[in-house]
């Protein structure tokens, strides 16, 4: 069984939030219409998208939504009094969505948020109800997996990354197994838009590219983002799982573990930090459905 500590998280959100800020403002940007009343962030996390938003549409009303307090309680200090923070689950349905929100949505964003609830595509019927006529949900999830890495390390086998992919692969697999109430969706984010009764349906995929070399403070956010990968698969993060967790061998061969702590090592002689070829190359995609008018 996998939990996840997302008070033990709060502080992790609000770091991606704020290195995410480029990203967030140029997606924002892509989404908003100068008409929009009222634009949502579920699941908001450390509140990036939710300023962003807010900083796009200074107008209107944005409403960052989380179900966790800590979590929100950053999402607040990190969007400085521009948005209304809110606290309640999807897993709880759409009324206590519809009470925080006290308005239907012209927008609302999810990101990497409707793969926590049990049964996803209820969460996203509850997200589509919502909506405005002619309002739009966007949700970000999936996409391509991020590359820092090159193939040889010099150290271990080759596609040393490729293999912590397949190992947290796993592990999210079990993650959603350990939910209660857990619902499998086999089908395809774009399927569940359409399920929910939204039309034009479609799907974006946005590439983030930083080339070699990166900045000191990128490669440190891109060594501290694998080494948090590897303390969710070894128990050591907040991710760890309780009563019937898997071994640490069965996420990530015994090899590649070893492997992995000497490229996370400051003082060790292989550490990531000293590499000059590290690079950020992801692409994540954002599903969109509309209301019908």
């Amino acid at each position: 069984m996998i939990e996840i500590d997302w008070a033990g998280e709060a502080g992790r959100l609000r770091s991606s939030a704020e290195g995410e800020a480029g990203w967030n403002a140029a997606v924002a940007a892509t989404l908003v219409r100068d008409t929009d009343r009222v634009v949502v962030d579920v699941g908001c996390g450390g509140g990036g998208m939710a300023k962003a938003l807010a900083e796009a549409l200074p107008s209107a009303t944005v409403v960052a939504i989380d179900a966790d307090p800590d979590v929100l309680e950053q999402a607040r200090e990190h969007t400085g009094g521009l948005v209304r923070c809110e606290l309640a689950s999807m897993d709880d349905g759409a009324e206590p969505l519809r009470q925080a929100i006290d308005a239907p949505a012209d927008l609302i964003w999810a990101s990497a948020s409707v793969h926590h609830a049990a049964d996803q595509q209820a969460a996203v019927d509850a997200l589509a109800s919502l909506l405005a006529p002619g309002g739009r949900l966007a949700l970000a999830e999936g996409g391509l997996p991020a590359r820092y890495l090159p193939w040889d390390l010099g150290i271990g086998e080759p596609g040393l990354e490729l293999r912590l992919d397949l190992a947290q692969d796993r592990w999210f697999k079990v993650m959603r197994d350990s939910l209660p109430g857990s619902v499998p969706m086999p089908y395809g984010w774009t399927d569940a838009l359409t399920r929910a009764g939204l039309v034009e349906v479609t799907t974006r995929s946005v590439l983030s590219e930083t080339p070699p070399p990166l900045s000191p403070e990128r490669r440190e956010e891109v060594i501290e983002g694998l080494r948090k990968r590897l303390g969710w698969l070894t128990g050591e993060g907040h991710g760890h799982g309780h009563g019937h967790a898997m071994a640490d061998e069965e996420w990530l061969d015994p090899a590649d573990l070893e492997v992995w702590q000497q490229l996370l090592d400051p003082e060790g002689p292989y550490f990531l930090g000293h590499r000059t070829d590290l690079a950020v190359l992801a692409v994540r995609s954002v599903h969109i459905g509309h209301a019908p008018r």
